[in-house]
């Protein structure tokens, strides 16, 4: 038998500010038990499909250098622009663009922590 994800953990210098932002951005994950964390928690998650959480854990220095892994997103009711535009507005920043066209190519975007990600094109089931 092999290993199975159980999270996905992020340093972050306000734990509760990213947990909070990310659940506006991902529709598959969840804040668990809103009531239980605030801004003085030093570790704040979101829950998702299969239970699996992502989780940002306080430390006190701000992120310095590109991350290693990221999460790459993909629109489900949208154009990858109306995407982009949707979480810019909710306060990313554009890192790099590299879009080619309405069907190729992603946008780098960064959370107000400076995580980078991904916007890929909307997933276009086949058939």
């Amino acid at each position: 038998m092999a290993s199975r994800t159980s999270n996905f953990c992020f340093d972050a210098i306000d734990p509760y500010a990213q947990v909070t932002w990310w659940s506006a951005v991902l529709d598959d994950f969840q804040l668990l038990n809103p009531e239980e964390m605030g801004p003085d928690d030093d570790e704040c998650w979101l829950v998702g499909p299969d239970s699996r959480e992502i989780i940002f854990a306080r430390v006190p220095e701000p992120k310095t250098v590109k991350n290693r892994m990221h999460f790459c997103l993909r629109p489900t009711d949208r154009s990858r622009e109306e995407e982009v535009d949707r979480i810019l507005s909710l306060g990313a920043t554009l890192v790099t663009d590299l879009r080619d066209g309405p069907s190729k190519g992603w946008a780098v975007l960064a959370d107000p922590e400076g995580n980078e990600f991904c916007v890929l094109t909307r997933h276009v089931p086949e058939g």
